[in-house]
């Protein structure tokens, strides 16, 4: 071997030491774990798979366990995420140490779906659903069903409704609305994870109900719209606090959401939204994350793929049956994403 040739097996050994000690072979593998609800759980599935197929380094394993179940979860410290429609009460983040920060990454109409294939176009009132789910109204022929669907052909049955079995986001979504249209729903089952529903069949998760409507004559349920929409399940078309029969669009979800300003701690609630065009029951869903982790490799790859759902994922969302954010909020989200180390 020449004296040039030595000198060149030299540097290029120097060289691979050089960038193997700079981290330049391989990045670090992370695995994130979180679990939550199901409302957004077709969305941020799909963001996951995306992420961690541009970055191989980073897992992503998200259970759709619901929100109750993921709330719990995280302040177990099992997870390394929650995801929750309910967002999160301050006594329960008073409980965590080091910190909280909720983020709504997306958001949605809850729909009241049915399978009555023969009523594609079913309106319901605010006093019909009420009724329903209040169990007041039992039969889907009903004066004030009929009333609004002058021309529908309307089953001399039984309204199997279906409800959630879990503690769900959905759920207090759901009747928090209820309990804002109407003051007897608010003191006889009120806004919560769990109600004492007075009627109903118990499904487990949007993706429960959902198969129970396709299987149960006569049924109707409440699931975010995308479920509904990837089984083409009939969905009724609500009256609104403006007196309006409106359909879930996504320009009706987004009048409803510009009925309410984003608050500083990024928690927003639309629970009876104004406006002749906006659908009556949209909501924004929040992720959870921890202000301080130990592991600052998982810090650094939560807030990455923070920001690809607050980009390239909102891109995603309309065509999965969500609302991409308003972009104000999603600046203020990304702000907030900064406090997470």
């Amino acid at each position: 071997m020449t004296v040039n040739n030595l000198l060149s097996t030299i540097m290029v050994f120097a060289l691979s030491l050089t960038l193997t000690a700079c981290g330049g072979s391989k990045e670090e593998s992370v695995k994130l774990q979180g679990a939550g609800a199901s409302f957004p759980a077709p969305l941020y599935l799909k963001w996951f798979k995306s992420y961690s197929s541009a970055h191989p380094n980073i897992q992503v394993d998200y259970q759709s366990v619901g929100s109750g179940s993921g709330v719990k979860s995280f302040m177990d410290r099992t997870v390394d995420f929650g995801a929750s429609d309910a967002a999160m009460k301050p006594e329960d983040m008073a409980k965590v140490n080091g910190g909280v920060q909720l983020l709504p990454m997306t958001a949605g109409s809850i729909v009241l779906a049915h399978s009555l294939k023969d009523v594609p176009n079913l309106k319901l009132s605010r006093e019909a659903y009420l009724g329903i789910f209040s169990g007041k109204i039992t039969k889907w022929n009903d004066p004030i069903i009929a009333k609004v669907n002058p021309d529908a052909k309307l089953p001399d049955a039984p309204i199997n409704v279906i409800v959630r079995a879990d503690s769900s986001g959905t759920t207090f979504v759901f009747t928090k609305h209820l309990s804002t249209v109407s003051k007897d729903f608010a003191k006889d089952i009120g806004t919560n994870n769990m109600p004492n529903w007075p009627v109903g069949t118990k499904s487990k998760g949007n993706e429960g109900i959902t198969a129970s409507l396709l299987t149960t004559p006569g049924s109707i349920g409440y699931i975010e719209y995308g479920y509904a929409k990837s089984q083409n399940l009939p969905i009724a078309i609500l009256e609104n606090k403006a007196g309006s029969f409106v359909a879930p669009t996504t320009e009706s979800a987004v009048a409803a959401l510009a009925s309410g300003e984003m608050p500083p701690d990024l928690i927003a609630w639309v629970s009876d939204p104004e406006g002749k065009d906006a659908y009556p029951i949209v909501t924004y869903t929040w992720m959870i994350f921890y202000k301080n982790y130990e592991n600052k490799a998982k810090a650094k790859a939560l807030r990455a793929l923070i920001d690809y759902g607050l980009t390239d994922g909102q891109k995603e969302s309309e065509a999965l049956g969500y609302v991409p954010l308003p972009p104000e909020v999603v600046t203020k989200v990304k702000a907030a994403a900064e406090t997470i180390s």
